[in-house]
Parts: structure tokens; sequence; C-alpha cells
């Protein structure tokens, strides 16, 4: 799998984004970078998504968050 770069649309506003991936206990992660701030996605089987981890997520609004998720979920497919 590459790096992908893709332009999401959320809340009628264009959010650039990089998404990284890297495999950590044979799990598929991703770094995600969006407006220089990194993010970690990893696939939560509670919500059935990709989802963000870790202390910066707190500062991803949640439309971001699910926008982001449904393009890495395009991405694996």
């Amino acid at each position: 799998m590459q790096d992908q770069t893709f332009t999401l649309l959320v809340d009628s506003v264009p959010v650039d984004a990089r998404a990284v991936p890297f495999k950590f206990n044979e799990e598929t992660r991703f770094t995600v970078t969006i407006n220089g701030s990194d993010y970690m996605f990893v696939f939560d089987t509670s919500v059935g998504r990709y989802a963000a981890i870790g202390d910066e997520s707190a500062t991803l609004p949640d439309t971001l968050e699910v926008a982001v998720a449904d393009k890495l979920r395009q991405v694996v497919a």
C-alpha cells in the first residue's frame, strides 16, 4: 500500500490530507497529516471503522474524523 494524498469536502470546506500506511502488530495503521498536524488512525472494531487515537485526536472535529475514516476504508478495500 502506498501513501495517499486526497482532498475531502467537510462542512463545505476543502481539507487536504496525506495518509501514510504502516504495519503495527500485523495491523495496517495510518499516519494522516491534516493542516500540518499528524493523527494516527487505527481500525476500531467497536465502531466498525478507522478512528483517530492519541492525545492529538481530541483536536480533530468528529465530522473530519469520519470523513478521513471513510476515505481510508476506500483505500484499504
